[in-house]
């Protein structure tokens, strides 16, 4: 019996090879930009296109599948999320087809489906003008402003009061965000449920714990979750109902809620497990690699297998630095030597520059630990990042940190669109 065929878009090198050590055959998209040599020796064939160009890709596909057909269209992968529905619905296969993985990419099309399923309703507008934004605000009390589709922060804003509803417009205006919705700013506990789905049966994996301090980009998860049992089970029916009002079928979903005080609401929600090294933090602490999980749906016969805990808790903290040219960093050894620290990356050297935090990719480093339980966990995660210190001298003129960020220039250093099949229209 031949290995089931799988059209993978995207995926770094140590992902691929989870499906190809489940005997999988793997047939990867991969944008050229992307391109791991690494990947080679674990699929068959690996074509470097950009997936986010809609008619290629799709011609692409086709053909393959016409020549050997393929079980699945998966991805682990934000940005290719929407293209592996279209391509899910246009052959035919089983999984969450183009209109599932398009209400959970848009935003705004997610939020008005579960205010009209009464699923913990938030007040949202489109964003059009600086009036609009400025009585919605005084509506509210305060607002978040943010791309109707996009990950990791980026072009996210919190408006506090009604007298920052201008500066933020200004702000709206040279970021070059024009397609943008306006939500009632929610407060409370911010957590994530980490999910997996089989035939719309849903089975919630975890809950994580989130710290993104007084900002929007997150500095730190942990998992499980510090809340109490029974705000647990509330968090996991509710997100087990808006999975149900999506039509989630099969795989892995990451969503983001806000325990509030009138109870859970959604942030944003995906059909791929959660990044920041989420998948990491649940294997540590459940047992349960996601990254695999997502594949071995692809095997026949397969089945949603128990979920046991591994009575420990896991947590991540990130670091951050002030914006300038990087001059040294130090305590790295002092962090990565205390008990239960299992890895330290930094992803500054003198020398680098280090950008205003704007989003996920500004972050300088993490470190990932390991813990008898989340208290402890989150508390070393916050003493290992303590010892280590990032040290930053302004440059000056130096376009890098001066030149004015846009959301153009974001994605462009991403190599990515928010919204391919709009792109495709446009060309």
């Amino acid at each position: 019996m031949s290995a089931p065929r799988v059209l993978v878009l995207g995926g770094k090198a140590g992902i691929l090879r989870k499906a190809a050590d489940l005997g999988l055959d793997v047939v990867n998209i991969q944008k050229p930009s992307a391109f791991d040599p690494a990947a080679v020796a674990y699929c068959t064939q690996i074509h470097l296109m950009d997936y986010q160009d809609i008619p290629a890709v799709t011609a692409l596909a086709e053909a393959l599948h016409a020549t050997s057909p393929f079980s699945r269209v998966l991805t682990q992968t934000e940005a290719a999320q929407v293209v592996a529905g279209h391509l899910t619905t246009r052959l035919g296969l089983p999984g969450n087809g183009d209109e599932i993985t398009r209400a959970l990419h848009d935003k705004r099309a997610l939020r008005e489906l579960l205010n009209a399923r009464g699923l913990g309703p938030v007040a949202v507008e489109r964003g059009t003008d600086r009036s609009a934004l400025r009585d919605f605000v005084q509506r509210h009390g305060a607002a978040v402003v943010k791309p109707t589709m996009g990950s990791g922060s980026l072009g996210v804003r919190l408006i506090h009061s009604a007298e920052e509803a201008d500066a933020a417009w200004d702000w709206l205006e040279s970021f070059g965000l024009k397609d943008f919705m306006v939500e009632e700013l929610l407060t409370g506990t911010e957590l994530s449920v980490e999910t997996f789905s089989c035939a719309g049966d849903h089975t919630v994996l975890a809950v994580t714990g989130k710290d993104t301090g007084a900002g929007v980009v997150e500095l730190g998860h942990v998992v499980p979750a510090r809340i109490s049992p029974e705000q647990a089970d509330a968090v996991a029916e509710f997100t087990c109902q808006v999975l149900d009002a999506v039509g989630l079928v099969d795989g892995t979903a990451h969503t983001e809620i806000m325990l509030t005080g009138q109870g859970p609401r959604v942030i944003e929600s995906h059909a791929r497990r959660g990044g920041d090294r989420i998948n990491d933090l649940v294997e540590i602490a459940c047992g349960v690699d996601m990254e695999q999980l997502a594949y071995r749906q692809a095997l026949p016969g397969f089945r949603t297998p128990g979920i046991s805990g591994a009575g420990c808790a896991a947590a991540i903290r990130f670091l951050t630095a002030e914006p300038g040219r990087v001059v040294a960093v130090e305590g790295i050894e002092e962090a990565r030597s205390l008990d239960g620290v299992l890895d330290v990356r930094i992803q500054v050297e003198p020398g680098d520059t280090v950008r205003p935090l704007h989003w996920s990719e500004d972050r300088c480093g993490q470190i990932l630990v390991r813990a008898e339980d989340s208290e402890r966990a989150e508390a070393l995660a916050r003493r290992a990042a303590g010892l280590i210190t990032i040290r930053t001298v302004p440059q000056g003129q130096d376009a890098a940190v001066d030149e004015p960020l846009t959301l153009g220039r974001l994605l462009a250093e991403v190599d990515e669109v928010l919204d391919p099949f709009a792109a495709a229209h446009a060309h």
